[in-house]
């Protein structure tokens, strides 16, 4: 150090620390007085947003099929068709979404992808009033909504980052994870409701729900400004895919989770087209199956973690999805035992599995497969004429769910011994190499 330096050093008189009031520290997400975190009303915009957002979600998931089925009297194949547009969007765009949501403006994403699914949502119910609604244009209108909602999740993921300080993401996450979880919950039952006292014009709370959404990312302060990224698109995409390659764990993940999701969309597909044409359950009787399984997802969910902690995370993860596609077989009971029972059982089991494989999985992202969906609506179009609609939708579903049951868990059957040797051998080395006697010179 300097003199000069020194002099200064002695003639500052150290400052105390500010005290921040109660306001800013919850603005800043600091903890408020008694210990209870306050996220700010930048969250809290935010998590309004989604939670609206979320409920309107269900909504669509629900009345999409319905109006295709029982207004529109689509064929199995038409319905998988437009499936498939669901899915369409997530392994065509999701990686290079994350590379270009980095080097957008968090805050006008968020709002733009809103603004975008509000206005295709509101375009479909006017088409169809006006007499033109059809299954390309369907297949269109959800290829695009799902599109805008791969831009929208990344950025809110983002987003939150960038409102919530590193202590209180956990306390953000769960907030938001609770909304979402009582969404499905209650969605379906509600969607239910609105189907049969509006048709249609259910969608209107979708739409509605995304510019609530807009509206309050709109109110939030300015954040996450575009910003350069000196790495290129084609660099770090290189570096994604080859992390989750060459890493074994991750590799034996994703092989897992690519081939259960063959079936499994499949499954999902077939699903509405069996209990209204199948087993002619009504709208009110499958949104409350539905709203049951959620539940019960609910459940699995809460005890997940516990469960995944007994087990071991890595052997828990090749049982649920094994369990996962094996309780999907259960629909074959249908009609023999009572319909709605079956539906609301298998669905709950099928949710409580499917939670669980996701606790394990979280840090990989589950891999679509959109072709499935239309061979789903293909496969159910070339059985019916011979079996009937209800035989050929148990066919096609036993089949889906059999492609995980036998095939989807080896793959990682043997990454929790991976881990063991890996940890072993980590405390070999680490016993190997003892660290110098304290005080020990050279």
């Amino acid at each position: 150090m300097s003199a000069d330096a020194a002099a200064q050093g002695s003639k500052q008189p150290k400052q105390p620390k500010q005290t921040q009031g109660p306001e800013k520290s919850r603005k800043q997400g600091n903890p408020e007085p008694g210990g209870r975190l306050g996220l700010g009303r930048q969250f809290n915009l935010l998590w309004a947003g989604q939670s609206v957002s979320y409920i309107g979600d269900k909504v669509n998931i629900f009345v999409v099929p319905a109006v295709m089925i029982l207004l529109l009297h689509a064929s199995a194949f038409q319905v998988g068709l437009v499936a498939m547009a669901q899915y369409l969007a997530i392994p065509l765009l999701s990686l290079v979404a994350g590379m270009l949501v980095d080097r957008w403006d968090l805050r006008l994403t968020l709002v733009t992808c809103d603004l975008i699914r509000f206005t295709v949502i509101l375009l479909v119910m006017v088409a169809y009033w006006m007499g033109h609604l059809s299954v390309p244009l369907l297949f269109f209108s959800v290829a695009i909504v799902n599109a805008a909602s791969v831009f929208f999740n990344i950025g809110y993921t983002a987003t939150i980052a960038n409102v919530v300080p590193v202590e209180g993401r956990v306390a953000a996450y769960s907030n938001m994870e609770t909304s979402r979880t009582a969404s499905e919950v209650v969605g379906p039952a509600v969607a239910s409701f609105l189907y049969q006292a509006m048709g249609i014009a259910a969608l209107l709370v979708d739409a509605g729900s995304y510019l609530f959404s807009a509206g309050a990312i709109r109110s939030m302060r300015g954040y996450g400004e575009r910003k350069k990224i000196e790495q290129t698109m084609w660099e770090r995409l290189k570096a994604g895919v080859k992390l989750n390659w060459t890493d074994p764990v991750l590799r034996g993940t994703l092989i897992g989770t690519f081939i259960m999701n063959v079936g499994g969309p499949v499954y999902v597909t077939v699903m509405p087209i069996l209990a209204y044409r199948g087993l002619h359950l009504s709208v009110g009787t499958y949104g409350i199956a539905m709203s049951a399984a959620a539940a019960a997802a609910l459940a699995g969910a809460l005890v997940a973690q516990r469960v995944s902690k007994l087990i071991g995370a890595a052997r828990l993860m090749p049982m649920a999805v094994f369990a996962h596609s094996a309780v999907g077989l259960g629909i074959l009971l249908a009609p023999t035992l009572p319909s709605a029972l079956v539906v609301g059982t298998v669905l709950s089991f099928y949710g409580v599995t499917m939670v669980w494989y996701n606790v394990c999985t979280a840090a990989v992202r589950q891999v679509r497969i959109p072709v499935a969906d239309q061979a789903a609506g293909v496969f159910v179009q070339m059985l019916t004429p011979g079996h009937g609609v209800l035989n050929a939708c148990r066919i096609t579903m036993a089949c889906a769910t059999l492609i995980g049951t036998f095939f989807a868990w080896p793959p990682e059957a043997g990454i929790q011994r991976m881990l063991n040797r890996e940890k072993a051998l980590a405390e070999a080395a680490s016993a190997a190499s003892p660290a110098a006697p304290v005080g020990s010179t050279a």
